[in-house]
């Protein structure tokens, strides 16, 4: 049985556990507690800044997304930022990634949306693929670029 649906304030500890999962699958640190309860509060609180989703195969937790919305200036419609997409390996093949995205992409038609967007990493050849199957685009023409809170001070002083 696989069901997808958004995620309550009663399934913290579940999507805290699917996004450590994430964190240790792309070798990075999890989440410190701080940036867990900050995770918490912007999912959950009274002004959210995103919406996780989750997803079960027989009732265990399978995988997660957290999305949010953009606005392109230019088609004067939102799009809907894909900014996690997990599937637990051992539940692969089962579906669950493919149910997940595919519930992702009726929402963005569901808001109105003009696109959806995510980004994957350059040797996460599997998520690529993965992609690709659903007729997903890289765009060769956009780089991401980024700039992290330090930026902002050394900026500030300037």
């Amino acid at each position: 049985m696989l069901e997808i649906r958004r995620a309550r304030a009663d399934e913290t500890q579940t999507l805290l556990d699917l996004i450590k999962a994430l964190a240790d699958y792309e070798k990075l640190n999890p989440p410190d507690e701080a940036a867990q309860q900050r995770l918490v509060r912007d999912i959950f609180g009274g002004k959210p800044r995103l919406e996780a989703w989750l997803a079960f195969v027989d009732n265990k937790p399978a995988g997660y997304a957290l999305i949010l919305e953009t606005y392109s200036s230019f088609l004067a419609l939102p799009t809907l930022y894909l900014e996690d997409i997990f599937v637990r390996p051992e539940f692969r093949g089962q579906g669950a990634g493919a149910t997940l995205f595919k519930e992702m992409v009726a929402e963005a038609e569901r808001r109105g949306c003009g696109r959806m967007e995510w980004v994957v990493l350059d040797w996460n050849r599997l998520a690529q693929d993965f992609y690709r199957k659903f007729g997903a685009q890289h765009l060769n023409d956009w780089m991401t670029m980024r700039l992290t809170r330090d930026d902002f001070t050394t900026i500030l002083k300037q």
